[in-house]
């Protein structure tokens, strides 16, 4: 009884105030070049991690994998810790260890209690500076890449995109899947790893992030003892620039039959990451929406291309991407259906576009606005997803963004630059096609491209 009678004295902060309230992102920039960053709180935990500005469009046709195959290799050891010493002894740090791969990034991180930072620093260092590869963990790890390749085969929407990539870039090193092609898993050495760490794992092309309750100068201290080492201490870059990857309008279909549900993903060239542009765009993505069938509201949700899904039983799933790169991006969506509704959904699909281009109303802009603020505070939600954006900002834009800026910018687009940014990139635009499954219902690419603009009498 006397639960029941206490009151909760501890008010929500309103979402001026959450703006206002976020800790200063602190930089600081070593002598070799690596840069370290960290916003700390009062939290008990930490995570600290490393992102590196390398991934499969570092790659050739003949490498297209060593990324992937080297981020395996890195949980598997060091010269300082061999064999499964590494997992164990952050493990017996209550710890969790992680990693990625992208087309542009390489990230490991691990997530831990404050105190241990100065062990998690030196721990990270360990990983990418003294990998062990073993031959004997190497074809291990090639068995279990092969196998995980084949899970990717068997996910459809992953198959898509992977496509969509190899057709709107064809020739170029963002047309490479990220895992790489099973020929040159079965085919790469530990020459060939130990050749990808020595030219990208150097320190101008590091950033050491950190967040949680860390201090920023403890943090810098441990990167000096542990990062100024080889080949921490390169000061220059070999690694030539980025070449342009140009964007092509074309298709790839994969007709099958036998499988039940077609995969459709459709999209025109979209701005680089430091585009402005790009926060108009995810408001456009914000007014057409998404939807799954599991869903509840039926033809009363907000977004009008959910709303005709559900009145005509057009798919079982879509949704728009703005997927950006340092020098291009793909702006589009991706949308799952029976096969007799292939046509019937990107006709509606493609006419939400151009609506957009033409006839975006004032309200729509306003609710998409409240969206994309809710998704940008979601950002906050722990240690490890401020770690991730840190670390992704100063790679992008060389600097962390502070969502007050973000806002800001939200705040500033209006109807009329929804109108004209759209039309700037889909409006009378040829877009790439990747569509997987029983498509026979899809129409031919002069079709697709026609729908790319009105014609108005």
């Amino acid at each position: 009884a006397a639960l029941l009678t206490l009151t909760r004295k501890r008010g929500a902060a309103t979402y001026a105030q959450t703006l206002q309230n976020i800790p200063e992102t602190q930089v600081t920039t070593l002598e070799n070049g690596l840069r370290v960053a960290s916003e700390e709180s009062n939290q008990p935990t930490c995570t600290v991690g490393l992102w590196i500005e390398a991934g499969s469009r570092y790659e050739d046709s003949k490498t297209n994998g060593a990324a992937f195959f080297m981020e395996h290799m890195a949980f598997k050891g060091t010269k300082k810790r061999p064999g499964s010493a590494f997992e164990k002894e952050v493990e017996s740090l209550g710890a969790h260890l992680n990693g990625y791969t992208s087309r542009e990034h390489t990230a490991f991180y691990i997530k831990a209690l404050s105190k241990d930072m100065p062990k998690v620093v030196e721990l990270l260092s360990d990983l990418v500076q003294n990998c062990a590869l073993e031959d004997s963990q190497i074809e291990k790890e090639r068995g279990v890449i092969l196998q995980e390749l084949k899970e990717i085969d068997s996910n459809l929407a992953d198959v898509t995109f992977d496509y969509l990539h190899a057709t709107a870039y064809q020739g170029t090193a963002l047309a490479h899947t990220v895992e790489g092609t099973t020929e040159n898993i079965r085919r790469l050495t530990r020459a060939d790893l130990a050749s990808y760490v020595d030219t990208h794992f150097k320190a101008p092309r590091m950033v050491l992030a950190a967040a949680g309750g860390i201090s920023h100068r403890e943090l810098v201290d441990a990167a000096k003892q542990h990062f100024t080492g080889a080949p921490f201490a390169y000061k220059g870059d070999s690694v030539p620039p980025l070449k342009r990857c140009r964007f092509t309008g074309s298709e790839i279909r994969a007709r099958d039959d036998a499988l039940p549900l077609a995969h459709i993903a459709l999209a025109v060239e979209g701005p680089g990451c430091a585009d402005p542009d790009n926060v108009v765009l995810n408001v456009a993505n914000a007014i057409i929406g998404r939807y799954d069938r599991t869903f509840g509201g039926g033809k009363n949700q907000s977004s009008k291309l959910a709303a005709l899904a559900v009145e005509h039983n057009l798919c079982h799933s879509f949704e728009p991407f703005n997927t950006s790169y340092s020098d291009t991006g793909l702006f589009g969506f991706h949308f799952v259906s029976d096969p007799l509704s292939v046509d019937d959904m990107m006709f509606c699909a493609q006419g939400e576009w151009m609506r957009l281009c033409t006839s975006t109303t004032e309200s729509e802009v306003t609710r998409a606005k409240n969206y994309l603020r809710n998704a940008m505070v979601a950002q906050l939600d722990g240690t490890t997803r401020v770690c991730e954006n840190i670390g992704s900002h100063l790679l992008h834009y060389g600097r962390r963004i502070p969502l007050e800026e973000w806002d800001a910018r939200i705040s500033a687009v209006d109807a009329r630059m929804v109108r004209d940014v759209c039309s700037k990139y889909i409006y009378d635009k040829c877009p790439a096609l990747a569509a997987v499954g029983p498509i026979e219902q899809l129409l031919d690419y002069n079709r697709i491209r026609s729908a790319m603009y009105w014609i108005r009498l």
